[in-house]
């Protein structure tokens, strides 16, 4: 596999394109999160509370079933080229989600913005590549690896301070000064190399992907809540969805070049880690998407604070992503961690599923910063591993493989527990008469402050019940997330580290 770098990349420009691809997939890293504080606000001014977990769900979808293509593209038309159209795409859904007056123009736009920030993601790794030489590339990754923790505190906290300071457009409005600045710096200092690899690109297998994955969260999000489970809408989306599932099957069978080689899923490391990365991805998302929503309903922070009260997550994941990498550098083992994770991950959110209206903060600080604690011994692990199993040459999509499916779980996750939570509180709050009608709860801080006090201890209270079952879910799967993880095999990783390297 050729190592080789971009030649017409000069050495002083090199720290401009770094820094360039790192603001930019800040960006796209940011808007995974920075709307979590903003929800309860914008669900006020827009209403559509059914819908609410589609601002989320949106985007991250759509990113995940785009990524896959973006580096087959890059080998076809240029990675510079493609980097134009991510962020193009990107800023243009930024620029339409500010402007959004529906949460259905709100939705459509976050799946557009998606559709670039998926881009990002892939791109960031492949042009590394392109830039950086092999023994140096470890350093830009830990850069990388940064700005997305970087990312998971700054983004609620962001999120609040635009909605309390300014509005909430603003969350998607300052996307367009900083990527236009971040783009035209990427411009002068990576130029084309002219050269193009002919690859074959797998379009029926992509296709059958994106209508297998729209099927299901669609299933999730919509069944036993806009339609019954056994309406012709929810059952022609299971036909579409097993249809596409085994069409893409087909499809990678027979593609020269397929978007996920089907062979990958026989290797044990492969397998185990994206299943554990899919529950660590449903219960990540489900947990900082619905957060907010208690600290600011049932505790009565206001947006700002809400973020802010998200760091404690934020620094489980440091503290033990940060052990995990000295462990696996000393010792080369990583088998127990997914383990540890996951128990903390189980205890985490047993304990978030006992939260009451009047939990102290420093109990709720506790209990998340012990959920963020679980997922810094996994993350790390199950990308670390994959890539230290599977052949030299298949290390780029294994590992975007594994994205995948952390996002997808992401996805699916926020979904299923969004149309959980609007249930729950459609049932609760349906019968306090006008404004609580038919599941449109639109309680904002606005709404809140003009509550009597009867009426915000009920609508308290229902918050909280309504996110109990949801952490008890996230808990199951933490559990089962535990059991898969004791068939994870070990391959030590000094054993690959001190083999010979390309």
């Amino acid at each position: 596999m050729s190592q080789s770098v971009n030649p017409t990349t000069p050495t002083s420009k090199i720290g401009i394109v770094i820094a360039s691809i790192a603001v930019l997939l800040l960006l796209a890293s940011l808007d995974q999160t920075i709307v979590s504080t903003a929800l309860p606000t914008i669900v006020a001014d827009l209403g559509g509370l059914d819908h609410l977990s589609w601002v989320v769900t949106g985007y991250i979808l759509s990113s995940t079933i785009a990524a896959p293509l973006y580096g087959k593209l890059g080998d076809l038309y240029g990675r510079r080229s493609m980097v134009f159209i991510s962020v193009g795409l990107f800023l243009a859904g930024s620029m339409l989600c500010g402007a959004a007056y529906s949460m259905t123009f709100l939705i459509v736009a976050r799946f557009l913005q998606g559709l670039g920030g998926g881009g990002l993601f892939v791109l960031a790794l492949a042009i590394i590549a392109d830039v950086i030489k092999p023994e140096d590339r470890g350093k830009v990754q830990g850069v990388f690896a940064a700005v997305f923790s970087v990312s998971s505190i700054v983004g609620p906290l962001l999120g609040g301070w635009f909605v309390e300071n300014l509005s909430w457009h603003w969350i998607f409005f300052i996307n367009l000064p900083i990527g236009a600045a971040a783009v035209f710096g990427f411009a002068v200092a990576f130029k084309p190399t002219g050269k193009r690899q002919q690859r074959k690109i797998d379009y029926l297998g992509a296709l059958t992907l994106s209508l297998a994955l729209g099927a299901l969260v669609l299933i999730t999000s919509l069944g036993g809540r806009t339609f019954e489970w056994a309406s012709p809408q929810i059952l022609t989306l299971a036909v579409i969805g097993i249809v596409s599932a085994v069409g893409f099957i087909m499809a990678e069978n027979r593609a020269p070049e397929p978007v996920l080689p089907l062979g990958l899923f026989r290797e044990n490391i492969f397998l185990i880690t994206s299943i554990v990365g899919f529950i660590a991805g449903a219960v990540m998302f489900g947990a900082i998407t619905f957060m907010p929503m208690y600290l600011q309903i049932a505790q009565g922070s206001s947006p700002t604070l809400s973020g802010l009260q998200l760091i404690p997550m934020t620094a489980g994941i440091l503290i033990s992503s940060t052990i995990a990498g000295r462990s696996m550098s000393k010792g080369g083992r990583y088998r127990w961690m997914p383990l540890a994770g996951m128990s903390a991950l189980f205890v985490g959110m047993v304990l978030l599923a006992n939260l009451g209206t009047d939990t102290p903060y420093r109990l709720v600080g506790f209990y998340i910063a012990l959920v963020g604690f679980g997922m810094g011994f996994i993350f790390p692990v199950v990308t670390t591993a994959v890539q230290n199993s599977v052949a030299r040459e298949l290390v780029g999509t294994a590992t975007a493989a594994g994205l995948m499916f952390r996002q997808i779980g992401g996805s699916l996750g926020v979904a299923l527990f969004g149309a959980i939570f609007a249930n729950r509180m459609a049932d609760q709050l349906g019968g306090m008469g006008e404004g609580f009608g038919g599941g449109e709860v639109n309680i904002g801080p606005q709404t809140l402050a003009a509550m009597s006090p009867q009426v915000l201890e009920t609508v308290k209270q229902s918050v909280v019940t309504a996110l109990h079952p949801i952490y008890w879910i996230a808990a199951g799967l933490a559990v089962t997330g535990f059991v898969v993880s004791l068939w994870l095999k070990e391959i030590p990783l000094l054993n690959r580290m001190t083999g010979p390297q390309e």
